[in-house]
């Protein structure tokens, strides 16, 4: 079992909890599954950015002086191709300065061990950085992509998920514990193929639509 001392962070929210359930029904068609994902991957990314830095500030509001706090911190964001890019629109809406890489690992569907065929990244040195990826099933595919953002400079990196297994987080956090995870779930396990139980089936399928 995971140490649950580590940085794990779950979304306890109901609104959180409904999309869950909406992108988990095998009856949710593509057209809702991209309603349900977007939305729950902003709620995800408020969560995940709670610690990015910022710095006090005055304005002047129609009557009057007012203390405020405005981001002082550049962010990127990372997804991990194919399935990851769906949820890289909410972050570019929340915020719109984020600088984006891609990373293309695939997984093979028998040894469930992932291959790097893609990856074009910005410098990230001084930027918080997500690294978003809908299913950390093994882990694998999650420490390689991780590898890759530090390789780039970053040192600040937070790993953002949908759906995670308990061993995909053992592992992401032997390989990189520095690096909190922020998640809607913490599923059961692995099956014997590496699939998330009870998970949502293939995120990229129903995402897109190909089955």
């Amino acid at each position: 079992m995971y140490n649950q001392s580590m940085p794990v962070q779950v979304l306890d929210h109901p609104l959180a909890h409904h999309l869950l359930t909406g992108l988990r029904d095998k009856d949710t068609d593509p057209a809702a599954f991209r309603r349900c994902a977007k939305i729950l991957t902003h709620l995800l990314i408020l969560q995940a950015t709670h610690g990015i830095r910022t710095v006090a500030t005055e304005v002047e509001t129609p009557v009057g002086t007012a203390q405020g706090r405005r981001l002082d911190q550049p962010l990127a964001v990372v997804p991990v191709l194919r399935a990851g890019l769906g949820m890289l629109e909410p972050v570019v809406e929340l915020f719109p300065d984020v600088a984006v890489g891609y990373i293309g690992l695939e997984r093979h569907h028998d040894t469930a061990v992932a291959h790097s065929y893609y990856s074009k990244l910005p410098d990230l040195v001084g930027r918080y950085t997500l690294c978003v990826d809908p299913m950390l099933a093994t882990g694998g595919s999650a420490a390689q992509a991780i590898s890759l953002i530090k390789a780039h400079g970053a040192t600040s990196v937070t790993m953002v998920c949908v759906v995670a297994a308990p061993e995909g987080v053992e592992f992401l956090q032997a390989k990189h514990p520095d690096v909190p995870i922020v998640a809607a779930s913490i599923d059961q396990c692995l099956n014997d193929r590496k699939y998330i139980v009870p998970g949502l089936g293939d995120f990229g399928d129903r995402l897109y639509g190909t089955f």
